[in-house]
C-alpha cells in the first residue's frame, strides 16, 4: 500500500482520477494545501507523510494513534462485520503467540466460538433430536395427506404444538456462524499475518488453497492444470469438509418436501466445489467446525434416544382421524345395513 498523508492540522483540497479498468487501471491523487503568508525574515513549514508498505496490523495502528491521522487503520478492509473482525482478529494473533501456528489457532478459536453459543447450539440440536423423533409421523402425514397440502400442514403445525418443537431451531447453529465466517474470511484474505503461515501436513500456506487437489492425483502428478479445469480442481481439505458436511446433514430430520430433500442432498457437493478454490484455514475452519457439531449433536441425540445410523425411533401416536364420510350413493339408510336393490 502506497499511502500520501497531508498534514492534518491544515485544510487541503484533495481531487482523485482514475483511467483505466482491470489491470489497466491508473489512479491519481493530488491535493492543494491553503495559502500560506510568510513575513520578511521568517521561515514556514508544512509536512506531509508518505507510507509505503504491507497492511501489517500493528504499524497501522500505531501510525493511527502516533501521528494522529484520522481512520487510517480503515486502509485495511474489515468488511461489513469490522466490529466482529478485527477482535477475532486480534485473538487469533494472540493464539498464535501461544501456540507458534496458526493453523492450530484456527482450531482453537472455532472450540472457543462452539463454546460461546454452546448453550444456543445445543437448544437448537436438542430441538432437531426431537424434529429426527418425529419424522415417521411426519411421514404418515404426508401419505395421508399427500394432496392436500393445507391440511398436511396444518397437521404438522399440531404435531410440533403437541410435542413442543420449533422446526426452525435448527437453523440456529448455521446462522450463528455466518458472521464468524464471513469474519475469519477477511482475516485471512486482508491481513498479511497469516500468509506463507503453514500448517501441519501438505498445507504451507492457509491462506492459499489447499494444493493437493483431485486432478494432480492429490500430489503424485504435478503438472499445469488448464483454466477451464480449475473448477473441477479440488483439494483433500474442501472433500473433507464436504463429507463432514454430509455426515452433519444426516443427523438432521429430512424435509417432508421431496424438491426440498433433494436439494439438501446435493449441498454438500455444492459446497465443495464452493470452498475448493478458498484459502485452506477458512476450508480447515469449516470442516472442524462442522466436526465439532457432529460430535455435539450425536451426544444430544443419545441423549434423547434418537435413532442414529438409519435406526427407527418409537414415535408418538398420532390422535385418531375420523374417516371421511362415504357419498350418497354408496351409503346405507340410517340404522340400516346397507343399501341395494333386491333381487
Amino acid at each position: 500500500m502506497a499511502t500520501l498523508v497531508p498534514d492534518q492540522k491544515s485544510k487541503v483540497d484533495v481531487t482523485i482520477k482514475g483511467t483505466g479498468t482491470g489491470d489497466a487501471a491508473k489512479y491519481q491523487i493530488d491535493y492543494v494545501g491553503g495559502g500560506e503568508t510568510i513575513a520578511p525574515g521568517t521561515t514556514g513549514r508544512t509536512e506531509a507523510r508518505l507510507f509505503a508498505g504491507a497492511k501489517i496490523v500493528r504499524i497501522i495502528d500505531s501510525y493511527t494513534e502516533k501521528y494522529g491521522i484520522e481512520k487510517f487503520d480503515l486502509t485495511i478492509d474489515w468488511g461489513w462485520f469490522w466490529f466482529f473482525t478485527k477482535p477475532l482478529f486480534w485473538l487469533l494473533e494472540w493464539l498464535y503467540v501461544q501456540l507458534g501456528n496458526f493453523g492450530l489457532s484456527i482450531l482453537v478459536l472455532t472450540v472457543i466460538v462452539k463454546l460461546v453459543f454452546f448453550p444456543l447450539a445445543n437448544k437448537s440440536y436438542a430441538a432437531m433430536s426431537k424434529m429426527k423423533r418425529l419424522q415417521p409421523e411426519m411421514e404418515k402425514l404426508k401419505e395421508r395427506y399427500g394432496e392436500d397440502r393445507q391440511r398436511m400442514n396444518q397437521e404438522l403445525m399440531q404435531l410440533y404444538r403437541r410435542e413442543k418443537v420449533n422446526p426452525a431451531a435448527g437453523c440456529l447453529p448455521i446462522v450463528v456462524q455466518i458472521p464468524v465466517f464471513f469474519a475469519l474470511y477477511k482475516v485471512l484474505y486482508t491481513t498479511i499475518e497469516m500468509r506463507h503461515q503453514p500448517f501441519y501436513g501438505w498445507i504451507k500456506d492457509l491462506a492459499a488453497p489447499d494444493p493437493l487437489t483431485i486432478l494432480t492425483g492429490f500430489g503424485l502428478f504435478p503438472w499445469n492444470i488448464p483454466e477451464f479445469l480449475h473448477f473441477f480442481n479440488i483439494g483433500l481439505w474442501p472433500i473433507i469438509m464436504g463429507v463432514t458436511m454430509y455426515l452433519q446433514q444426516k443427523l438432521n430430520p429430512q424435509p417432508t418436501d421431496p424438491i426440498q430433500a433433494r436439494v439438501f442432498q446435493f449441498l454438500p457437493i455444492l459446497f465443495t466445489f464452493m470452498l475448493a478454490p478458498f484459502s485452506a484455514g477458512l476450508v480447515i475452519y469449516w470442516a472442524w467446525s462442522n466436526t465439532l457439531s457432529i460430535a455435539q449433536q450425536y451426544t444430544i441425540m443419545r441423549r434423547h434416544g434418537t435413532p442414529i445410523g438409519g435406526g427407527k425411533a418409537k414415535p408418538p401416536a398420532l390422535p385418531a382421524t375420523p374417516a371421511p364420510a362415504a357419498p350418497n350413493g354408496n351409503a346405507g339408510k340410517k340404522g340400516g345395513k346397507g343399501s341395494g336393490k333386491k333381487g
